[in-house]
Formats: C-alpha cells, sequence, structure tokens
C-alpha cells in the first residue's frame, strides 16, 4: 500500500468541500421559503452532509468520497482490510480535533510528523489513505526462451527467482548475473552443439518456463 501525501489528499478535500457546498446551497434554495419549519430541516439537513457524507461514502464498496474517487485514493484499515464503520466514524469525528487551532492546522502537522501521511482521525481509529494503484515492484521480465529448471523449485524459489526477473533493468548486468549464479544449481545445463549461455540467460528462460511459456 502506498499511503497518500498531503497534497493529494487536500486536492481531494477541496473537491469534496465544493460538492458538499453546492448541495447546502441547493437545501437552503428548497427549503428556505418553507418559513420556520423550513430553517429546522435545513439546520438538520446541513448537519447530516457535514458528518454523514464522509462516513456513507467510505463505507460504500470504492471506500472513498467523490474527491478521493478522483484522486485514485481510498480508505482503508491499517491492515489494507474495508474500513469498519466504527473506524470511519471515529476518524470522521476527529475531524474536528484536526481542525484546531484553524484550517485544519493540527491534521496538517500531524501529516508532516509521520511517514503515512496520517492525521489525528487516522491515528485514532487505525486507518489509512492510500493511493488505490497498487505500487509496481517489479518490471516486465526480459524475453528469454523457455528452459525447465533442473530440479522441482519450492515456492519460495519460484518467488525469488520471478523477483529476479522482474529487476533486470533496475540492476547492473554485473549485479544481475551474480545474482543469476547463487542459483546454477537449480539450472539446466546447455545442451551439447548449443552456443554457451551465461547463467542469467539460463536463469531468464527458467523465470519465463515459471510464467507458463513452454515454447
Amino acid at each position: 500500500m502506498q499511503p497518500a501525501g498531503l497534497v493529494g489528499r487536500t486536492v481531494a478535500f477541496l473537491i469534496d468541500l465544493l460538492i458538499r457546498l453546492v448541495v447546502d446551497i441547493g437545501v437552503v434554495i428548497v427549503m428556505g421559503p418553507m418559513g420556520k419549519l423550513g430553517y429546522g430541516l435545513i439546520l438538520i439537513t446541513l448537519f447530516c452532509i457535514e458528518w454523514l457524507y464522509p462516513i456513507v461514502f467510505e463505507l460504500a464498496r470504492s471506500g472513498a468520497t467523490p474527491g478521493k474517487q478522483v484522486m485514485g485514493l481510498r480508505v482503508v484499515m491499517d491492515t489494507g482490510l474495508p474500513v469498519t464503520p466504527a473506524a470511519s466514524i471515529t476518524r470522521n469525528l476527529l475531524r474536528t480535533a484536526d481542525f484546531l487551532p484553524m484550517a485544519y492546522a493540527f491534521g496538517i502537522v500531524t501529516m508532516l510528523l509521520n511517514r503515512q501521511c496520517k492525521r489525528l482521525g487516522d491515528l485514532a481509529a487505525g486507518t489509512l489513505v492510500v493511493h488505490v494503484r497498487p505500487v509496481v515492484l517489479h518490471d516486465e521480465p526480459p524475453t528469454a526462451p523457455s528452459l525447465a529448471p533442473a530440479r522441482a523449485l519450492s515456492l519460495r524459489e519460484r518467488a525469488a527467482i520471478r523477483a529476479w526477473a522482474g529487476r533486470a533493468r533496475r540492476l547492473t548486468p554485473e549485479r544481475f548475473e551474480e545474482l543469476a549464479r547463487i542459483a546454477e544449481p537449480v539450472l539446466p545445463p546447455v545442451p551439447a552443439g548449443e552456443p554457451r549461455r551465461t547463467a542469467s540467460e539460463r536463469l531468464l528462460g527458467v523465470a519465463q518456463w515459471l510464467m507458463g511459456s513452454r515454447g
């Protein structure tokens, strides 16, 4: 999970604020002419919009308000699981503390002081605002002729080989080859008459075989 930064969260907040203001104005226009009854209904409706707006959207399938959806963000628990009703209520009720002394000063300072950019509400509720798109840790491995390994591989060995292949463009050729030599016990021998291939070339072939290429 990649925590959302201050800028993205601020833009999302401003989008949501604009949406709420438009809805508030519409409510006042519709209920204003109703006199004292309308005034009471306006207060109740504005209260519900202010406090239920984020909770309803966070508990929906997207886990995000419209502003967060525009910015590609969502609210999750620290574990990565969907946010719970209790956590959503807690983090949003504490917006009052985040706002103090004015303009969300406490919330901004708190986000700047921790690596996960959490405001007070997130710290109390155990929630995290993250980017929806998963972080890509490895690139697509280079193409190579598929090679079956010399022996059956454990799940850990399979994962290590695929991770190694995905780092081909991030490592120097020397380091890439050095790591490949560690896996030489699982590499198939080069058939007689074929050109000699380096350990990294053969291990890339094994990686392609693990990913389903049997050509």
